[in-house]
């Protein structure tokens, strides 16, 4: 009777779960563009790679590469996009899993987005780059096999979530109950927490506008399995950054949110150190510089590119 009566509640709670997602499937509007410009799509060993692009072609090509989180997208650089567009050929992809991308339901893994990096950049011809966190690991992993003309870095990491977790990412991908716990994880609390613990240090520069696109690209089809592996570790890149950056030609400037907790700035002064890096360090901000002081942080990268400010 006890274990009957286990798999009955068992039985209902996932049927409530199936119920709850599609509910929100349901109600969740279809993804716009984050950034104004062209729309492209970059087609990617059979994925479709969004990306816009704006500015004069025949400028410096300036490739932005979003952070990875569970509601990441290019819309990161929506702050600073259309400013640098006025002096350079800009170009904001959706990383594969993430905004308006394809999400096919793969085990994503660092060397999946290494191999991206290295043959999204190799369209370009001498690209400057910028890259935040994570991301800024799987460039530093190609940077010497590509011909990159300025990298700049914000808080960049090699680490976004624990040692891998195989347990962690297999339940997050199975229907129904990795659905529903994903949806948690994207929910307009959580997001609304991350954003206010160790994203932003005043969360009124998010706008509750860019909550709600964050809530909704973590509710698109298939949102959860690139995100599955970041939480669970599979995302952690291997590259030694110091190294990497010490063996470059391209000169690479590092940008730094003061108050960083999860990066900290001590981080940084160390691999600017050793990698003989120029290091920018902004005041009252954390992990996104450039959403919160994006003036400065345009000077910075026309300082860089010697493009006058």
């Amino acid at each position: 009777m006890r274990l009957r009566n286990a798999v009955g509640a068992v039985a209902v709670g996932v049927g409530i779960a199936a119920a709850t997602n599609r509910v929100l499937s349901r109600r969740t509007p279809s993804l716009d563009p984050a950034l104004s410009g062209d729309q492209r799509t970059f087609r990617w060993r059979g994925i479709d790679v969004h990306y816009t692009e704006a500015g004069d072609e025949e400028a410096q090509d300036l490739v932005l590469l979003h952070g990875i989180n569970a509601a990441a997208s290019s819309g990161e650089f929506r702050e600073v996009f259309d400013a640098l567009a006025e002096d350079y050929h800009v170009v904001a992809p959706d990383l594969p899993g993430f905004g308006m991308s394809d999400r096919p339901p793969l085990r994503y893994s660092a060397a999946l987005y290494e191999d991206f990096a290295g043959d999204f950049l190799a369209a370009f011809d001498d690209p400057a780059v910028v890259a935040s966190s994570l991301t800024s690991a799987y460039v530093a992993a190609v940077a010497d096999e590509t011909d990159i003309s300025q990298l700049t870095l914000v808080c960049p990491t090699t680490r976004g979530g624990p040692e891998p977790t195989e347990t962690v990412r297999e339940l997050l991908r199975v229907p129904v109950v990795g659905e529903a716990l994903f949806n948690l994880l994207g929910s307009k609390p959580a997001i609304r927490y991350f954003n206010a613990d160790h994203g932003y240090y005043d969360l009124s520069k998010a706008s509750e506008e860019w909550m709600e696109y964050e809530w909704r690209t973590a509710h698109q089809p298939n949102a959860r399995f690139a995100p599955a592996s970041f939480v669970s570790g599979y995302l952690n890149s291997e590259v030694d950054l110091t190294e990497a950056l010490s063996e470059l030609d391209a000169t690479t400037t590092l940008v730094w949110g003061r108050e960083a907790e999860i990066t900290p700035l001590r981080d940084g002064r160390v691999l600017a150190s050793k990698a003989d890096a120029k290091l920018v360090v902004f005041d009252d901000t954390k992990l996104l510089p450039h959403v919160e002081f994006p003036d400065q942080f345009v000077r910075t990268v026309r300082e860089d590119l010697a493009v006058p400010a």
